[in-house]
C-alpha cells in the first residue's frame, strides 16, 4: 500500500490546522472572550451520559428562535462555525467566493471537499472590493459566497450596501458570518432575511464565553436548511453543549452585559495602543484589534517572552499582529509589555 496515493491530491497539498497550546500568563490570541459561565455547568448535572443528545437541539434551537425572532425551522445546529461552513460546502458545491484576507477556513474546506476557491483581495481600506467582486462572481458562477462581517482578522464591517450588492447579485447563496457581530454597532443582516432568499447568516455562541462547547448554527430560509440539514450526521451536538448554551442564553441580561463590557474594554485598548506612536492601529468593531508593527515576528516573539501571547497575522495582512480584547488586567500587562518592546525595537 502506498499510503500518499491513496489521500486526494487536495488533501496532500494542504498543511494541517495549527491551534497550538503555548505555555504563557496572557492569553490573547483566540479571539475568546475573557468571561466565562461556569455557572452554567450545573445543568450538566440533569444528562443522562448513556443516552445520546437530542439530535435536533429542539430545546437550544427554541431559545435561539425566541431571541433572534425567526422560527426554530429556520435555524440549524453545528459542532462550532468550522462544521456549519463543511456542510454548506458539502451541500451546495462549488466554486465558492470569498475576500481575502478572512476567516481561513473557508478555504480550507473548500480545498479538502475538492471545490474550485476565488479569494478576491480587500481593498486598501480592508472593504470589499465591488468591482472586483461583481466580476468575479460573473467570471465564476460561485455557488457559494461568505462575507464575514466584522471580518477576521481585519476587525472591520464590510460597506453594508457592497454586502447587499452581492446578494443580489450572486446566483448562488451568500453567508453572511456574524461570528463577532454583538461586539458590533450595527445590528446585522438577520432583518433581511425575509427579503432575500438566498441571504444566510452564521453565527457562534465561542466569542461570547462559550468557546469551549463548540456551539455555531446557520439560520436561513427554510428550503435552504432542509437541504444543509441532509448532509448533517446525527447527534452532532453533544448534550453537554446544548444544556450549558440553554443556560446561559436564559439569562439575556447576564450576555448583553459580558459583550458591553469587553465592547468597551476594546475601545479603551485600542485609545491606549493609538498613543503609541511606533505603531499603527486599525478600526475594530470585533473582539480584537489588528495593529501594525515595523518587526512583527520579532515584536511577537518579544511579548511571548513576556509571557504575553498574542497573533501573528502577517503572512495575511502585511506587518500585522492581532490582539484579543482581555480583562482590564489582562490588557494593562500587554499594554506594558508592549511599550517595552516597541522602546527596545526603535
Amino acid at each position: 500500500m502506498n499510503l500518499k496515493q491513496l489521500v486526494k491530491k487536495e488533501v496532500s497539498a494542504l498543511r494541517a490546522y495549527q491551534a497550538k497550546e503555548i505555555s504563557c500568563s496572557v492569553k490573547l490570541d483566540a479571539n475568546e472572550s475573557p468571561y466565562g459561565f461556569r455557572a452554567a455547568l450545573r445543568a450538566a448535572a440533569a444528562i443522562q451520559t448513556n443516552r445520546y443528545p437530542d439530535p435536533e437541539a429542539k430545546k437550544l434551537r427554541a431559545v435561539l428562535a425566541r431571541d433572534l425572532g425567526v422560527r426554530p425551522q429556520n435555524i440549524l445546529q453545528g459542532n462550532g462555525s468550522d462544521e456549519i461552513i463543511y456542510h454548506l460546502i458539502a451541500t451546495f458545491g462549488g466554486p465558492v467566493l470569498y475576500p481575502v484576507p478572512t476567516f481561513s477556513m473557508y478555504g480550507i474546506i473548500s480545498q479538502v471537499l475538492g471545490e474550485k476557491k476565488v479569494a478576491v483581495p480587500l481593498d486598501r481600506d480592508f472593504d470589499l472590493d465591488q468591482g472586483k467582486m461583481l466580476k468575479a462572481l460573473r467570471k465564476n458562477r460561485p455557488r457559494i459566497v461568505f462575507l464575514s462581517t466584522p471580518n477576521n482578522p481585519t476587525g472591520n464591517c464590510f460597506s453594508s450596501d457592497r454586502i447587499l450588492k452581492i446578494v443580489e447579485s450572486s446566483p448562488g447563496i451568500v453567508v453572511v458570518d456574524e461570528a463577532y457581530q454583538p461586539f458590533a454597532s450595527d445590528k446585522g443582516f438577520l432583518p433581511l432575511l425575509k427579503d432575500y432568499k438566498n441571504l444566510v447568516i452564521m453565527r457562534t455562541l465561542s466569542k461570547i464565553g462559550l468557546a469551549a462547547i463548540r456551539f455555531g448554527f446557520l439560520v436561513a430560509d427554510e428550503e435552504i436548511i432542509h437541504e444543509v440539514n441532509k448532509v448533517r450526521l446525527p447527534f452532532n451536538v453533544n448534550a453537554l453543549s446544548q444544556a450549558v448554551a440553554v443556560e446561559v442564553l436564559k439569562d439575556r441580561k447576564a450576555l448583553r452585559t459580558v459583550i458591553r463590557t469587553i465592547a468597551a474594554e476594546r475601545d479603551l485598548l485600542m485609545r491606549a495602543m493609538e498613543g503609541i506612536s511606533t505603531i499603527t492601529t486599525f478600526p475594530s468593531e470585533a473582539n480584537f484589534i489588528l495593529f501594525r508593527v515595523a518587526d512583527p515576528d520579532r515584536i511577537h516573539t518579544e511579548l511571548l517572552r513576556r509571557g504575553i501571547l498574542i497573533r501573528n497575522v502577517a503572512d495575511a495582512v502585511e506587518g500585522c499582529l492581532r490582539v484579543t480584547v482581555g480583562t482590564p488586567r489582562e490588557n494593562r500587562k500587554f499594554l506594558h509589555a508592549l511599550r517595552s518592546c516597541m522602546k527596545e525595537s526603535s
